[in-house]
């Protein structure tokens, strides 16, 4: 495996002094950074110390948004929290902004110094397509009347999966995307995009197939990432087109038109159903047990 996929000649694009320490050949088993130029971060390329002191030297912020909406706000919305508040950049200021159609319902989690929450109200979608695709939406209109004037960097989750270990600083960049952690060992001829040429989802290729439970950046960057996917999702609706895999087939043809600065390994949400992988040397984040047979009922 090469350790850095770079032309002859051309530098990586750490973008600050903060990725000054990054080492790019601790790790010879897999690709550490992209074609263009972007880190792919892995156990054992960082300094967590380092990340930690320079972005509260920046004195940087996090919000994090996650949707809890029907039956998933009970099944998984206090797991997901309270592990957060064990393993979510726990060295800097963290606003939690859950979205959900049953806000009295939400548990009341303590949380540590510097961290807040605040619950947003969205429409109930009867089909979970829909309010997967609609997230896109209420976090492009949450970031304009809220999180730009608080925080610094976003981060979007899915609510089905538990922090299990640091995910911290050292994963903040101004465009972020996640490896998927089921093709990042396969070739590209398997990846999942959207082959139908209806659709704005579209991709005859690709450079890898990115997750959508976890997708970050500035919130500039967000901000035009989910507004984008979103008019591209409501001019499929009006072609009465539906993507292949809804907001994440959309959500990788943003990531291909408009390369991330910094790609996250698979160890930042990771499946243990797909059993022992030699190059995981630590989960950071795992998938909780789906229950999609009773959660993914339309209403």
């Amino acid at each position: 495996m090469n350790r850095c996929h770079l032309a002859p000649g051309e530098k990586l694009k750490l973008g600050n002094s903060i990725d000054a320490s990054l080492d790019l050949w601790s790790r010879g088993d897999v690709q550490t950074c992209t074609d263009w130029g972007a880190p792919v971060i892995w156990d054992g390329m960082f300094d967590p110390d380092h990340y930690d002191q320079e972005h509260r030297r920046n004195h940087s912020s996090v919000s994090l948004t996650v949707f809890a909406v029907g039956r998933y706000l009970d099944a998984y919305l206090e797991a997901f929290l309270l592990s957060a508040e064990r393993h979510f950049m726990v060295a800097l200021p963290v606003t939690y902004y859950v979205f959900t159609d049953v806000p009295e319902r939400v548990p009341n989690i303590q949380l540590g110094p510097g961290r807040s929450l605040k619950v947003v109200r969205v429409q109930r979608h009867s089909r979970w397509q829909d309010i997967s695709m609609m997230r896109m939406r209420a976090i492009a209109d949450a970031i304009e009347s809220q999180i730009r004037r608080y925080s610094r960097y976003v981060f979007c989750f899915d609510v089905d999966q538990v922090f299990v270990g640091r995910f911290g600083s050292e994963a903040l960049g101004d465009s972020v995307a996640l490896l998927h952690a089921y093709y990042y060992h396969r070739p590209q001829s398997l990846y999942t995009y959207d082959r139908n040429p209806r659709s704005r989802a579209y991709m005859e290729t690709g450079d890898f197939y990115y997750h959508a439970a976890v997708f970050g950046g500035s919130w500039q960057t967000v901000k035009n990432m989910t507004e984008t996917c979103y008019q591209t999702i409501m001019e499929d609706k009006e072609n009465q087109v539906e993507a292949l895999w809804h907001d994440e087939s959309h959500l990788n043809k943003y990531l291909w038109l408009h390369k991330p600065s910094r790609v996250l390994s698979p160890e930042y949400c990771w499946s243990s159903d797909i059993g022992y992988r030699g190059d995981i040397y630590v989960t950071r984040m795992l998938w909780a047990k789906k229950k999609y047979d009773t959660l993914r009922i339309t209403e």
